[in-house]
């Protein structure tokens, strides 16, 4: 940022952060929560000084923290400066690489690392290192520099980069009409019936948690959402399954496999950080829990990445091996199981 942009007087300009609409079915609802129900890591005393400050607004007027949000009502969090994450800032990390060229690179994220800025995450995310090490990214849509697609900061795996225009123009698109390969490996909660099988089910926001995604009843709502899943391994109260998207929805792996009764192990967004299937023995929770604090995360890893390279169009592909923490926590099921 030059010291132009630093330094400028936004004459009190406000810049908008926050938009939602409120659904039709949405019931009166104080704004403070309705907002803290969609912005992840917003505190209700931070949402709460917004609208003392006046800068809450509902259909343009400003309002404060008691408003009852209705069906179809715009709400705006505005503030004075603009959005932290347009703010973007160089930072040194270490990136794995599996992969580079002049075109692109692919990284290996680890878990526990936000892709890019967000409430709340405003530095130290794989976003704040890329442009320390590479300069001149392109920006996707969003104006993210080299970011082609995301996953969640729990989920570990395979990201790729894009290092020109043409590049991400290309792989944008192969992203788009679902011609790239994405596999994960993620331990889910409970013995999946079938060997293996496909989910088609859209997703939307759930309304009572805007944070996270679900299945609606109206099948007419939502966005498709398709998962094929294959069984690789049973432990007796949790399964081992690759799951092959075919779009990219937020969540979608998550979502889907609540949707189906068999929440991915220590998903804590979506109910898998409880005990589900099991014993009531003492011993059996303990167990458990030691699991859980071996893989403090949803057991979720892009393992396969696969697509067209942009300059050459021939298909690559590649493959990475499960982090520590989900090897640990797979061979401490393989013992319990074997041992039963």
């Amino acid at each position: 940022m030059n010291q132009k942009e630093e330094t400028i007087d936004y004459n009190n300009e406000l810049f908008e952060h926050y938009q939602f609409q409120a659904d039709k079915g949405q019931e009166p609802l104080r704004v403070d929560k309705f907002l803290m129900n969609r912005i992840e890591n917003a505190t209700r005393n931070k949402i709460q000084n917004a609208a003392k400050n006046g800068f809450i607004f509902v259909n343009q007027k400003s309002v404060k923290s008691n408003y009852k949000v209705k069906p179809g009502d715009i709400t705006k969090v505005m503030f004075l400066h603009p959005p932290y994450e347009n703010l973007l800032i160089a930072e040194e990390m270490p990136l794995n690489i599996v992969y580079e060229d002049t075109s692109l690179l692919v990284i290996n994220k680890p878990p526990g690392i936000v892709v890019h800025p967000g409430h709340g995450n405003y530095s130290g995310t794989l976003l704040n290192g890329l442009i320390y090490h590479f300069k001149n990214l392109p920006s996707n849509k969003d104006g993210r520099p080299g970011l082609v697609h995301r996953i969640d900061k729990d989920t570990s795996g395979l990201l790729v980069i894009a290092k020109t225009e043409f590049s991400m123009t290309n792989l944008a698109k192969q992203f788009y009409l679902k011609s790239s390969k994405r596999k994960y490996h993620t331990l889910v909660w409970g013995s999946v019936q079938n060997d293996e099988g496909t989910i088609n089910e859209n997703l939307v926001r759930d309304p009572k948690n805007r944070l996270i995604m679900s299945v609606p009843e109206d099948k007419e709502l939502g966005k498709n959402a398709i998962t094929h899943y294959k069984v690789l391994e049973r432990f007796n109260y949790v399964t081992l399954l690759e799951c092959q998207l075919e779009t990219g929805r937020t969540h979608q792996i998550r979502a889907h496999m609540k949707f189906i009764g068999h929440p991915i192990f220590n998903d804590k967004r979506y109910g898998g950080d409880k005990i589900l299937k099991g014993t009531i023995f003492n011993k059996y929770k303990q167990f458990v829990q030691n699991c859980f604090k071996i893989l403090p995360r949803q057991a979720l890893h892009a393992k396969t990445l696969g697509f067209l390279h942009p300059k050459s169009n021939k298909e690559i592909s590649f493959e990475s091996d499960l982090p520590e923490d989900f090897t640990k926590c797979l061979n401490k099921w393989k013992n319990y199981s074997n041992n039963i």
